[in-house]
């Protein structure tokens, strides 16, 4: 496989921008390619402070770096998008667009025109991504044999953190996993000292106001404020005379009769984006209510849609009760989780309403705690990912087949855009390769050896058994990948290589925050 510009000296000025951004993307490259895989090995990243966090996981590890060059930041935008999208597989996507960044290099110091390059490697992607996506299989079911092995995959063989993700998938359905809406990853909370969980409903980061007196409530009817309950306000102004004075006393009967409606409609959950007011507070104690104040905005909505309440401004609380009674939610529990410092509220398994599940992800230590939330969360997104787009063969089986198929497109490609079709098969073969080397074996050879047995047996499933250096079927080993995880990251990783390679010069801007001369 070529090594791109390292081969090439630095006398032709030309292409020396060209080589010191190859460089710059080569060392990001480098920093995460020997996770990848079932031998993949682990990164350190040691903080400013001394802190340290360990893991393979090419995000964390992208987003930590102390990167300065704009080219490789670059890069770690192909990371940052693959995960944002898709969640899963941002190591491979890097990975791709370091490859492709070289190969294109390697032309382009051999004398194809930049131009022809890039254009050459849009039609190779595009080519590319036609010939995996025909070779999609569909997800039948949440009880599809391959949906539990993409989660096992992903989760780095964590058994623990893919039978709660598979449990939560099950808790959720079908209908909303597909929802592209709904993230099954944003559903993990990783707390430290807790026992993993999965819960169906929501739990909120705030404590409720009065902890001790207020634990639990059954059936309960739930308000959601996106203000503070408090009266009306007054200017200050106002306040000074005397009809001014009369009115904020007449404001705060209004505000007693509010709280009085609200107690007899048995509200017991009154949920909160902003503070409460004294009076309110004590009322709220005294009448039972269980208040949660200072809540985001995000977490409101998600308890709108799990408890079917309607969130309001305080206003809405001069209405009558029969248009009250409208607004209101519903939570067979509320209940303040001492042991994890949470509120707990229970989705209420009605057909209008979403199902909303919660993972909860605990360990001992803050560290430990966070690496399998990490875990986790790359599980949940594969499979989402899965159940919405499907499944490939792994370990870069799919890519090796379609990599020389794509050489075979390029043998009949007329013009210079045959070398940027080439240096996308050449780039293809870089995930198995990889995997290959960090598993300790010859790539080439291997590669080769996986070639023959796809053609014999005319399947793209064939790969390595890392373990033994078998050709074994990677399809029937369980060992498979999302679709849309390959899909979006070749896509992604095309995208910035094609940037990078156009890059003629790099120039700094002047800087224009500080006063004009």
């Amino acid at each position: 496989m070529s090594q791109g510009p390292q081969q090439h000296g630095d006398g032709d000025e030309r292409h020396s921008t060209l080589i010191n951004n190859s460089n710059a993307v080569r060392a990001v490259t480098s920093a995460v390619e020997g996770t990848l895989g079932p031998k993949g090995l682990d990164v350190m990243l040691v903080g400013p402070r001394g802190e340290v966090v360990i893991t393979n996981d090419g995000v964390t590890i992208l987003d930590k770096m102390d990167v300065t060059h704009p080219a490789a930041r670059l890069l770690i935008q192909v990371a940052r998008a693959q995960q944002e999208k898709i969640g899963d597989g941002t190591t491979t996507a890097t990975v791709l667009a370091g490859a492709l960044v070289q190969e294109g290099v390697a032309q382009i110091v051999r004398g194809v025109p930049a131009s022809k390059v890039v254009e050459g490697m849009k039609q190779g992607i595009d080519m590319a991504l036609r010939f995996l996506s025909d070779r999609v299989r569909v997800i039948e079911g949440l009880d599809d044999p391959l949906l539990e092995r993409t989660a096992f995959v992903a989760g780095r063989e964590r058994r623990d953190m893919v039978d709660l993700v598979m449990e939560a998938a099950s808790k959720a359905g079908l209908d909303r996993l597909r929802d592209r809406s709904f993230s099954l990853a944003d559903s993990i909370i990783a707390l430290e000292k807790a026992e993993n969980e999965v819960f169906e409903g929501i739990l909120l980061r705030q404590k409720p106001l009065f902890v001790r007196e207020l634990s639990q409530y059954d059936d309960a009817k739930v308000l959601v404020l996106l203000d503070s309950l408090e009266p009306d306000d007054l200017d200050e102004e106002v306040l000074t005379t005397e009809a001014g004075f009369a009115r904020y006393m007449d404001l705060r009967k209004v505000f007693a009769s509010d709280l009085e409606r609200l107690s007899d409609m048995s509200v017991k959950v009154i949920l909160l984006e902003k503070g409460i007011h004294p009076d309110a507070e004590q009322f709220c104690l005294d009448h039972g209510i269980m208040v949660v104040p200072r809540i985001s905005r995000a977490d409101l909505r998600r308890v709108c849609d799990m408890t079917g309440a309607i969130p309001v401004r305080r206003s809405a609380l001069h209405k009558d009760p029969e248009q009250l009674v409208s607004i209101l939610g519903y939570t067979p529990l509320a209940a303040y989780d001492e042991a994890l410092e949470r509120v707990r509220l229970q989705g209420s398994h009605s057909e209008s309403g979403d199902r909303v599940v919660t993972i909860i992800v605990g360990a001992s230590t803050s560290e430990v705690v966070g690496e399998a939330a990490r875990i986790a969360c790359d599980a949940a997104s594969a499979l989402q990912a899965a159940v919405v787009g499907g499944v490939l063969p792994g370990g870069g089986t799919s890519e090796l087949a379609v990599s020389y198929e794509l050489e075979r497109h390029r043998e009949v490609q007329k013009g210079m855009e045959a070398f940027g079709i080439e240096a996308v098969s050449t780039a293809l073969r870089r995930p198995m390769s990889q995997i290959l080397l960090n598993a300790g074996y010859n790539p080439l050879e291997k590669m080769e050896e996986v070639r023959a047995a796809q053609i014999r047996l005319g399947t793209d499933s064939m790969g390595i058994d890392c373990d033994t250096g078998a050709v074994i079927s990677y399809e029937d080993r369980g060992i498979v990948d999302p679709a849309p995880v390959k899909l979006h990251g070749l896509r992604a990783a095309g995208e910035v290589a094609a940037a990078v390679l156009r890059i003629h010069h790099v120039i700094k801007m002047r800087d224009t925050s500080g006063p004009e001369d």
